[in-house]
């Protein structure tokens, strides 16, 4: 039976794509700069077939990859990369980092206000959840944004002027928050500030949702680490699982003896016969990436059509693949997710309903039938069910299949 989609939904979606032609174009041409980026390095690096046979083990001398994470690290123009499958998701990926960086009377900065949830526990600004950063020592502090909600550049290099700051941290998405995400220049402009002060303060960018977006990445900008998901815009959709980091040598290293243990490091961990789905899905990002980001401005201008308030707006700029859409109350945003699931390739007979997610301190509705359990870069929808009613949308790996996913949420919510 085909997809119940009405003609009325239909003929606003042949609107809303008239109307996004130009944003379309503009998608499309950083996706093919950032693909000529990627095709440069697995060439300059000689990928060939023996790179995709898999490890097992301690994953001694994997040459896969060990050629992956230098194909990282040239194409975030850094000195080292960490890319691996042992990451159970972006916030681990970023806690080893964090804890690479820093040591025990040492404190961290978040330099736009509060990280999102899961790395709140995992800091211990909330909870007081065994192994965290707040119980091994390390102290934490934020600069708030100003009112305007940006990045208040003179109170964060007041800030670092304390030696006791040793690492600063820019989350470049909004996570639950409501302030816009930020381009790789106001990254660039937070990097400036801190190094008018010092240069021996380690910044990191919490770089999810976010690669290949833009035509530069935050290591290009002044940043000393970039940290990710692999089930984000990297793995392509195609990565099993896995989290990244490229940036600075000793920030690498540091970062590896906490994934491992101290004195291993970067020489262990097997990579199961996965290295050809990970050298792939990077292969892909640039353009699955450009899939999302269609599906995202497709979203936003479908919603606004139909007089719903979003942010960014469809005529904005992009610097992350993530869409909220303001529903104000929580029945339509449980039934524009519902709609965001019949969409899906996955599980799309399956009524999503807010429940306790692990990290959050409210009840969140997520919608997701991915092929890759929890995979953001494939069309998604969640939202913590409290106060504005705020649904966060991301992915698509394909721009038809998200239009299609949108097109059922729209029917689902007018239902």
């Amino acid at each position: 039976m085909p997809l119940q989609i009405s003609q009325k939904a239909r003929a606003l979606a042949q609107q809303a794509e008239e109307d996004l032609k130009e944003q379309f174009i503009t998608v499309d041409t950083i996706a093919q700069a950032n693909a000529e980026k990627v095709l440069d390095a697995f060439q300059t690096h000689r990928v060939a077939e023996g790179d995709f046979v898999g490890t097992t083990g301690y994953g001694y001398d994997d040459m896969g990859r060990d050629k992956l994470e230098s194909i990282y690290a040239h194409i975030f123009r850094s000195e080292d990369a960490l890319v691996r499958l042992q990451f159970v998701n972006g916030t681990h990926a970023i806690t080893c980092a964090l804890f690479g960086a820093l040591k025990p009377g040492d404190d961290l900065l978040y330099a736009v206000g509060a990280p999102y949830d899961t790395i709140q526990s995992a800091i211990g600004i909330v909870g007081n959840a065994p192994g965290s950063l707040k119980a091994y020592g390390i102290g934490y502090r934020q600069v708030e944004l100003t009112a305007d909600e940006k990045p208040d550049l003179p109170a964060i290099a007041a800030a670092v002027a304390d030696r006791k700051v040793k690492a600063v941290v820019i989350q470049r998405s909004r996570g639950y928050a409501t302030r816009a995400s930020l381009s790789v220049a106001e990254i660039g402009a937070i990097c400036d500030a801190v190094h008018s002060v010092r240069h021996d303060v380690s910044i990191l960018v919490d770089n999810c949702y976010g690669e290949f977006v833009e035509l530069l990445e935050p290591t290009e900008v002044g940043a000393d680490l970039v940290m990710g998901s692999l089930i984000k815009n990297p793995g392509g959709g195609l990565a099993p699982m896995g989290g990244y980091l490229a940036g600075r040598h000793d920030l690498i290293e540091g970062a590896a003896m906490r994934l491992t243990v101290p004195g291993i490091g970067k020489e262990c961990g097997a990579s199961l016969g996965n290295s050809r789905s990970l050298y792939q899905g990077l292969f892909l990002a640039p353009h699955v990436t450009a899939q999302a980001v269609k599906t995202a401005l497709f979203a936003a201008r479908m919603m606004e059509l139909l007089g719903y308030r979003t942010d960014p707006l469809s005529t904005q700029t992009r610097h992350d693949i993530i869409q909220m859409i303001h529903f104000g109350a929580p029945e339509p945003l449980k039934k524009f997710c519902k709609g965001i699931q019949l969409g899906a390739p996955v599980d799309s007979y399956v009524t999503p309903e807010p429940w306790d997610m692990p990290g959050y301190d409210t009840p969140v509705i997520m919608a997701a039938g991915a092929f890759i359990q929890g995979s953001s870069i494939e069309l998604s929808c969640d939202a913590p069910m409290r106060e504005p009613y705020t649904a966060y949308l991301q992915g698509g790996l394909t721009y038809e299949s998200g239009k299609l996913g949108i097109l059922l949420a729209v029917e689902s919510l007018q239902s």
